[in-house]
């Protein structure tokens, strides 16, 4: 069975169990925001899928958006949450009837904006009810003419989320954008896997305006394919889009999840207990060692070795997810435990102390960061960056997102020091340097100034050292740039299957390449048949057709 794909019905499974724990009539009960203007605020804003708007209650069956539940994960001493979401709502006529206005004059420096819209946004601009907005994330527009002769300029579903998102920002505000919530629509034994092309548009303006995602969409989906079609129709009594009460409250612990999961976790600080009760979508999504038995491969780094949940979301996939082929996972466990956002900075200080304590003697550690280690050292977005270099200066900062105050380091002192705890561990650390971006001058990709810094941190402490980004740049190069814009899912930095792929395989020609390779044992025979990496060299993609 594929390593990966038996992992995440595994940890998906346990993700189900711990939604369900808790009593969900308790999560009903959600306390009253307090009135305390000095208190940041979290607002909804979104459609009827949040928040129904009081409708009536239609009996026993009554629909709850996942809004109503949501409060109870959050300390009302420390943060007041606002379900601003208006039922019939799209992106663009929530702005267009003043109701975002009305949010945008609340907020305060500090404040939080969850956007989810989507599920009214599909309809038609001008036939009633004259709701729809354009589709994609473009700028046209189309002027249309209202009942009463007044005129609109519509404009994409994008376009208003990006609005939104810059809105928040000039208030001080930090937007937090959600893909919608799934329904309950089942095609050959699987549930729809977005509402159309909302979920990857959503994800697109995230990743365009460099804001906070949570891929709603995709946790849901998780949950729904676990439990499966005849226990998901009971969340859904009147129709295939709104909620009942369990169902709400499965969807707000999966918003929870989502933010849990968010880079530096910048909701962290202000959950109540029955929050962080709430498993997050790494700790519910990571792989585990399949044999604890045997010797294990860790893999650590960014968005670049794992992207988002690792299933090629919006065409986009890491080398991570790709690499477990080249090995023979009846003797060696290959365990992907990347995630994208982090810089070695935050990996160290959130995630690697996870990672470090299963860790056994004999394991392999191969990490690979610098991606995100360029970001401010204490924006309010992300509070992730390094000081540059492999020295020991420092710098202290009060961190706004963990509201600590902190010592940052260099980002060759944060590689040292999961070399250096690796090893004590009685593991073999490997440290690769970062995967290039698709940037080119002079007909050449240009090489990262971190890939010294992890050639510099990794000779520091006597590890291994696997120059990908030179590797890869240098296949580029003989590539060219029509043929390289073939392996990306994103304009310059994230890869595509057929990318993720040479990147793995690169991974291995690397590992080849070394005086000691210390996985030479366990690869598999799509591994054997790689080569040491040599200048010149062209993915042809023969290998990667003949792994398993």
């Amino acid at each position: 069975m594929n390593l990966k794909r038996s992992c995440r019905v595994g940890c998906a499974f346990a993700f189900s169990l711990a939604l369900f724990i808790p009593n969900i009539a308790t999560a009903q009960s959600a306390p009253q925001p307090s009135a305390d203007s000095a208190l940041p605020s979290l607002f909804i804003v979104g459609d009827s899928t949040a928040n129904v708007n009081g409708d009536p209650a239609d009996g026993a069956k009554r629909r709850v958006g996942w809004g109503t539940p949501f409060a109870v994960y959050f300390d009302p001493a420390k943060i007041r949450v606002v379900n601003a979401a208006s039922a019939g709502r799209s992106s663009r006529t929530y702005m267009q009837e003043g109701k975002w206005q009305a949010v945008v004059d609340q907020l305060q420096p500090g404040d939080f904006v969850l956007i989810q819209f989507g599920h009214n946004d599909g309809g038609s601009p001008t036939d009633p009810p004259a709701r729809g907005s354009l589709p994609g994330i473009g700028d046209d527009t189309q002027e249309v003419t209202h009942p009463d002769g007044t005129t609109e300029i519509v404009r994409s579903f994008g376009w208003y989320m990006r609005k939104y998102i810059a809105d928040a920002r000039a208030k001080g505000a930090t937007p937090i954008v959600l893909s919608v919530t799934p329904r309950n629509i089942w095609t050959d034994g699987k549930v729809e896997p977005g509402l159309g092309q909302f979920r990857e548009w959503a994800a697109q303006v995230a990743q365009q305006t460099r804001a906070d995602y949570v891929d709603l969409t995709g946790i849901v989906v998780r949950e729904y394919q676990t439990l499966g079609p005849d226990k998901v129709a009971a969340f859904f009594p009147l129709d295939h889009t709104h909620t009942d009460a369990d169902g709400a409250a499965l969807n707000a612990r999966s918003v929870v999840a989502g933010l849990k999961s968010l880079a530096d976790t910048p909701l962290t600080a202000f959950l109540s207990a029955q929050g962080d009760a709430v498993a997050s979508t790494d700790e519910a999504a990571l792989a585990l060692p399949a044999n604890p038995r045997l010797r294990t491969l860790w893999i650590i780094g960014d968005s670049t070795v794992r992207n988002g949940q690792g299933d090629g979301a919006n065409g986009q996939w890491g080398w991570g997810d790709e690499i477990a082929p080249y090995f023979n996972t009846a003797k060696i466990n290959v365990v992907n435990r990347a995630l994208g956002g982090r810089s070695s900075r935050t990996f160290y200080n959130f995630l690697w102390p996870t990672v470090l304590a299963m860790i056994k003697p004999r394991d392999v550690v191969i990490m690979q960061f610098g991606h995100n280690d360029s970001s401010p050292l204490d924006d309010t977005a992300r509070a992730r960056g390094t000081l540059p270099g492999n020295g020991d200066e420092t710098r202290e900062i009060d961190n706004p997102i963990t509201r600590k105050h902190e010592v940052v380091h260099t980002f060759g002192w944060y590689e040292r020091q999961m070399i250096e705890q690796a090893q004590a561990k009685g593991a073999t650390s490997i440290v690769c340097s970062l995967i290039p971006r698709k940037t080119w001058q002079d007909g050449k990709i240009v090489r990262a100034d971190y890939a010294e810094w992890a050639r510099q941190a990794a000779q520091q402490d006597h590890a291994l050292f696997v120059d990908l980004n030179a590797i890869i740049a240098s296949q580029y190069d003989t590539l060219g740039p029509d043929k390289v814009e073939g392996f990306f899912g994103d304009p310059n930095t994230h890869t595509n299957l057929a990318g993720a792929k040479m990147n793995a395989e690169s991974v291995i020609e690397g590992l080849q390449g070394l005086p000691h390779d210390p996985l030479k044992k366990h690869l598999s025979p799509a591994g054997k048949a790689v080569k040491p990496w040599r200048e010149g060299a062209v993915w042809s993609q023969s290998t990667a057709s003949a792994a398993p």
